[in-house]
């Protein structure tokens, strides 16, 4: 028996029952194991799952369908699952009227999607052209209006159409990930894993991923959070689900203080469906390692994230400007908005020191002088007011201070032979630029 997917949407409390979905091509997935069959396609019969030869970051799925259109085919031509067995039975409401599903494909044209009851009932197909050539989109179908319909009831069959035209030349089509939902309320979990950090091992410290080894957390949901986490897969890959959040901290203290000292940056890629704001607290315990021991050191990030896509942050330690210390590093808590609803997915959370994106700015609107330095560095910018901060390779502030005219001149006689960052803030723009201590 196919087991059924619970969606729980973010309008309303009730949990829904829906049909046998999402529908992927992995190992394992919905879809996968599928009987699918091809009509009206001249001599193709079978429905081809490949492994996906366009990775990209909005389908790093690793197998796909593929469906060969030929030009001797019907314009109607597709593809569908077999009756009763596969898709299961369900009938079309709310809670799953609106259906999105990814094409690729090398020519503009109508793809259909329509379902059929056990006796070959239907609603007819719905029709939707693709945009873009020879890369992924995500094309959404709107069903409400079929709600409450004739034959919309006691659905158990899913046929689609990925290229409904009358062809010139055969082409070739791929789809991938369809999935159910409700329209305005969102699409609630992602459909493939974040993508793989590439930093190198040794330049990491890691808190959660796949890719390296992670050092011991304490706990994901500290015992004051209001927000609950999960452990689950998506496309094989761990990821954090955090549900109802409020805010909800990570813990490593006592024996598990992390020293961050030597790291520049904060890693992670985070999923969410209805969070506007994401908000990332970094907190260090101070010298004594105790829990407002008395030096205990605190700043927060605010995000915007982008919605039903993985979003990937890379931030420097330094834009937590009140982190003034970082050897015994403790709690991490995120928080969002809405208040007590968000739903985010986190994945690869890791500190870094490495120096990817932080170079020399070529045409640069500020200027840096002399660069390599000895005993004073100028700085000259095209507006009044901006702060400057100069960091050690380590992530360590040595200088920071601000100017209320365009130039500014800092001392450098204490500072020892070597590389530095220089990151020079105005109203409108911010910039890093590598200088050199003679």
């Amino acid at each position: 028996m196919k087991r059924k997917i619970l969606f729980t949407f973010l309008f309303g409390t009730s949990t829904l029952m829906a049909q046998n979905a999402p529908i992927t091509f992995e190992a394992g997935g919905q879809g996968s194991n599928w009987t699918w069959s091809v009509f009206e396609n001249s001599t193709q019969t079978t429905l081809e799952i490949v492994t996906n030869p366009f990775l990209s970051g909005l389908n790093t799925s690793s197998k796909i369908a593929k469906f060969t259109a030929l030009q001797t085919g019907q314009p109607w031509a597709g593809c569908e699952s077999l009756h009763g067995s596969d898709i299961g039975s369900f009938t079309l409401n709310a809670s799953n009227c609106q259906v999105k599903l990814l094409v690729y494909k090398p020519v503009i044209s109508d793809v259909g999607i329509k379902f059929a009851t056990a006796s070959g009932a239907s609603l007819g197909e719905l029709k939707v052209p693709n945009t873009l050539i020879n890369q992924w989109e995500e094309l959404t179908f709107d069903f409400t209006n079929y709600v409450g319909a004739a034959s919309s009831t006691n659905i158990d069959q899913l046929i689609i159409f990925p290229d409904f035209q009358a062809r010139t030349t055969t082409n070739i089509c791929y789809f991938d990930n369809i999935r159910f939902g409700q329209v305005g309320a969102g699409f609630n979990e992602p459909m493939v894993a974040a993508p793989n950090p590439t930093v190198p091992a040794a330049n990491v410290i890691s808190m959660f991923s796949n890719t390296y080894t992670n050092e011991t957390v304490d706990t994901w949901q500290a015992p004051w959070s209001q927000g609950n986490v999960a452990d689950i897969q998506i496309a094989g890959n761990d990821t954090k689900k955090i549900t109802g959040l409020n805010f909800v901290g990570i813990e490593t203290t006592g024996s598990n203080l992390i020293d961050l000292s030597g790291m520049l940056k904060i890693n992670f890629n985070a999923w969410t469906p209805n969070c506007s704001t994401l908000k990332v607290k970094l907190v260090d315990f101070g010298l004594n390692a105790i829990y407002q021991g008395g030096d205990d050191v605190e700043h927060e990030i605010t995000l915007s994230p982008q919605l039903e896509s993985w979003n990937s942050y890379s931030i420097l330690l330094s834009d937590f400007i009140g982190l003034t210390t970082k050897s015994h590093f403790a709690q991490l808590i995120f928080s969002s908005i809405p208040s007590g609803s968000g739903i985010v997915y986190i994945d690869n959370l890791f500190f870094s020191n490495d120096q990817l994106g932080i170079e020399t700015v070529e045409n640069s609107l500020s200027k840096v002088y002399p660069n390599p330095f000895n005993n004073e560095l100028l700085v000259e910018v095209t507006e009044n007011n901006f702060m400057y901060e100069l960091t050690a390779l380590n992530g360590e502030q040595i200088k920071h201070d601000s100017c209320a005219t365009s130039t500014c001149k800092i001392n450098s006689e204490d500072l020892k032979p070597g590389v530095y960052f220089l990151k020079i803030q105005t109203e409108h723009s911010t910039e890093i630029i590598k200088v050199i201590k003679k």
